[in-house]
């Protein structure tokens, strides 16, 4: 490993101890070599908005449009954090079936 490679490690470990020990986040180890590695845990996510109380449908819907922002490759990735950034500040919006009113399904917390 290069010595930016060091450096950026040890910043990488102490955000993750921030997150863990301070912030109290379930820290799920390095996923570095992991098989299907992504940055968007579905079975998690699915898990989480389903113990929320969202439908199936909607939980659907909401991770088909965080995915889609997440790996668009024809915008650069200051606008692709941006748009991640946003459905996960402020949710992803969805209607459960054609004629339904818009729900707001809420990703994190705040």
């Amino acid at each position: 490993m290069t010595d930016v490679g060091q450096i950026e490690r040890l910043t990488q470990d102490r955000v993750v101890k921030l997150f863990h020990k301070q912030l109290d986040y379930n820290y799920l180890g390095n996923w570095i070599d992991r098989e299907n590695n992504s940055n968007i845990e579905v079975a998690i996510l699915r898990k989480y908005l389903n113990d929320k109380g969202y439908s199936q449908a909607l939980i659907g819907k909401t991770i088909y449009e965080l995915t889609r922002a997440a790996t668009n490759q024809s915008k650069d990735l200051y606008h692709i954090n941006k748009e991640v950034y946003s459905l996960l500040r402020y949710g992803v919006t969805a209607k459960e079936y054609a004629g339904d009113n818009t729900r707001t399904i809420k990703l994190i917390d705040w």
